[in-house]
């Protein structure tokens, strides 16, 4: 039997950035994951603190060269890689100009949110999916962390649902405590829109955008949900709970995680569900 593929599109990954839960859960899981059996492949932004030089990205030229279209205008998208020798992996990372190459990720040195925090993460989501199209790798299961990610799993079940790469693709999304405070712009929801996905689509983020309403807008396209933080926004959690046709996994220990996703993993993916428009 092949072995199953996981991509794990993710917002941060150590050593490339300081530690937080998201970016030590994403350095240690897609290794633990491959030394269980399933083949791998990881994303994560290419934010201007990162040293290119130091650690050894470099552009793949075969891959960069698209351009993305967000609200009529034009964004190229670079795609460069990385690798962590020790766990055998490589990291590709989603570049561009005008959303990645700033010092800071999702605020400024004072702690202002970026205005353009929609439209950046419009721009991760589509790149990675869009990327790994052109890696000709198929995915049985994507595994989303962080709110910057939290569009994929829309793009996957409506946007990109009759694509051959994604068509049979199950989500996970895990819910941590990178809980922004200033709501998304009021026209988010316009600049979503393209072949596949409809108004009905988007019911959770019709009014305010804020972390709930896009942590629902991920959770209601997702097939699986985690709780990877101890402490996570309680209306999120309990709106994952609640709904019956989502598996929710409860928060694991450092000791314990790893074998639990991994768990999680195969029960998602041993699940009948298809996709609907």
């Amino acid at each position: 039997m092949d072995a199953k593929r996981i991509l794990f599109i993710t917002s941060e990954i150590s050593p490339y950035l300081p530690d937080t839960s998201i970016a030590n859960i994403c350095r240690e899981l897609p290794q633990g994951i491959q030394e269980r059996g399933k083949e791998i492949r990881t994303f994560m932004p290419k934010y201007g603190s990162i040293n290119e030089r130091r650690n050894q990205l470099h552009e793949v030229i075969r891959l960069s060269g698209m351009n993305l279209i967000i609200d009529d205008t034009d964004h190229p998208l670079l795609i460069k890689v990385a690798s962590i020798q020790s766990a055998r992996m490589q990291i590709y990372f989603i570049d561009n100009d005008d959303y990645f190459h700033r010092r800071y990720t999702v605020s400024d040195a004072n702690g202002r949110e970026f205005d353009d925090n929609d439209e950046r993460s419009i721009f991760y989501a589509r790149g990675v999916l869009e990327t790994v199209k052109k890696l000709r790798w198929v995915p049985d299961l994507v595994h989303c962390h962080g709110w910057i990610t939290a569009l994929a799993p829309l793009y996957i079940k409506k946007a990109f649902c009759d694509d051959p790469c994604y068509k049979n693709a199950k989500v996970v999304y895990s819910i941590y405590d990178d809980e922004f405070k200033n709501p998304l712009h009021d026209g988010f929801s316009q600049k979503l829109m393209q072949d596949g996905i409809t108004p009905p689509d988007l019911e959770a983020i019709q009014g305010t955008v804020d972390f709930v309403a896009l942590s629902k807008l991920a959770i209601d396209h997702s097939d699986g949900i985690i709780q990877s933080s101890p402490t996570v926004n309680n209306e999120v959690v309990e709106y994952a709970k609640n709904l019956k046709d989502k598996s929710f996994l409860e928060y694991q220990p450092e000791d314990a995680y790893m074998d639990s996703f991994n768990t999680f993993y195969d029960e998602i993916l041993s699940s009948v569900t298809t996709h609907k428009k």
